[in-house]
């Protein structure tokens, strides 16, 4: 006998679904809950566990019921997506629960579905090509970084020049108005006085305001320098004097290119060595590149192939988990979330555009996994269970129960086959664990 008694749609890729729990299946799960119940409360004038079945079901009502459709519902929902053959991309949510005694006990859930994708073309692509190998100008490029990060800085009695480091005390002061809110009673003028600070400036680096290299440029210790600025956000900004009284400067020494820096960079016993694992390194590096854009063109001209509405509860639920991550994020950098006063609001709006992408990009690579018959590698995903309980110095019996608890398992399982299949799509191998491991924190 079907429980499920009506199916209709209720708006784009959501059903409304009525289904029917028979009635010995309920009073039975009734006759054990109100068992439970009969061992737990305490009503006076009874003795604990031998309170009265009417009892209990007339003081508990509301609670007994919504113990019995907890218990019932997973189960017979599980029934009714294997009769209908329904693929809801998140849990229903219960809109109408109907209860009586002796009679079947119904239920109106709503759930967001797959949107229907007819697939175009999946074969013919327009990808970046181009040659990973490691130029002698990159590696050239890449000893100067390393000799840099090993140079010493020593004072010189001249005229600061280009790559020159400049130190010195530099006094802050804000020159313009500043913007007080009415009702502020804050010491803002007091916070826009004068501020003296240390300072040292490398001449030309690329972090350092190009007027304030120019400014510094041929002065020397015991030289002072005023160089004006304006600070801070479009919405607020302000302009800043500083004066600057130049203490000492000093210039770089290099180390030579020679076997010796090889040795303290590592184990390389000699430049020649160092090179090539340099070469490595930035062959390794650009092909990871190329591989990233190519997967980001792919997905980006399979969602222009296959336009369609990403269910919106998904959608939400995608927009809800990044701004988390994001929340998450910003308190581990210690920010102060409390007193940052951030509008939600309109942080999920900026990151519902995002949310959409990738839920689109979700559902069109089910449908060609579908298509295609692709199935999980399942040694793949031992070796990222395996990474994950590296990386959480545990082992991957217990990542495997603690997902599964979460019920985070099927989410890693399907974020790994949908690697699979841009894989399948680019042709290439999927051996870069970094966005499966991941997905140990997806949603579905």
């Amino acid at each position: 006998m079907s429980v499920v008694t009506q199916i209709e749609e209720a708006g784009p890729s959501r059903l409304k679904v009525t289904i029917e729990v028979p009635a010995p299946a309920v009073e039975a799960e009734l006759g054990r809950v109100v068992k439970d119940f009969r061992g737990q409360v305490n009503i006076p004038g009874f003795r604990k566990g031998k309170v009265p079945v009417s009892v209990i079901r007339r003081r508990f009502k509301k609670e007994v019921e919504s113990e019995v459709a907890e218990r019932l519902l997973p189960r017979y929902w599980r029934q009714a997506e294997a009769e209908k053959d329904l693929d809801p991309l998140l849990p229903p949510t219960v809109e109408e629960l109907k209860m009586e005694e002796g009679e079947p006990m119904t239920v109106v859930a709503v759930v967001e579905t797959r949107p229907e994708i007819v697939l175009g073309d999946i074969e013919n692509f327009d990808l970046p090509e181009e040659n990973t190998d490691a130029t002698e100008p990159e590696i050239d490029e890449a000893l100067a970084d390393l000799r840099k990060s090993l140079a010493d800085w020593e004072k010189v009695d001249r005229s600061a020049a280009q790559g020159d480091m400049v130190w010195g005390t530099a006094v802050r002061t804000v020159t313009s108005e500043p913007a007080v809110e009415e009702g502020d009673e804050s010491e803002s003028a007091e916070e826009g006085g004068p501020q003296e600070r240390p300072i040292h400036v490398e001449i030309g680096a690329e972090n350092v305001d190009e007027e304030l290299s120019l400014a510094l440029t041929g002065k020397r210790a015991g030289q002072s320098v005023l160089f004006e600025t304006a600070e801070g956000p479009e919405e607020a900004r302000e302009e800043v004097r500083y004066d600057i009284e130049v203490i000492e400067v000093k210039e770089q020494k290099l180390p030579e290119l020679d076997d010796e820096l090889a040795s303290k960079l590592g184990d390389f016993d000699s430049l020649e060595k160092l090179r090539e694992a340099l070469t490595g390194n930035i062959s390794a590096r650009k092909a990871q590149d190329l591989r990233h854009r190519r997967r980001k063109a792919l997905l980006e001209q399979l969602r222009q192939r296959h336009p369609l509405t990403p269910p919106e509860g998904v959608v939400q639920q995608e927009t809800e988990r990044m701004m988390r991550e994001m929340l998450e994020h910003m308190a581990s950098q210690g920010a102060d979330l409390e007193r940052a006063n951030l509008n939600l609001a309109e942080i999920a709006e900026g990151l519902r555009p995002q949310a959409e992408m990738r839920v689109h990009d979700r559902l069109v690579l089910d449908a060609v996994a579908k298509e295609q018959t692709l199935r999980l590698d399942e040694s793949r995903f031992e070796e990222v269970l395996t990474a994950i309980a590296q990386e959480q110095g545990t082992n991957s019996l217990a990542v495997r129960q603690r997902l599964a608890e979460d019920g985070r398992l099927e989410t890693l399982r399907s974020q790994l086959r949908r690697d699979q299949t841009v894989a399948h799509l680019l042709g290439e191998d999927d051996d870069d664990e970094e966005s499966a491991v991941a997905a140990d924190g997806e949603e579905e």
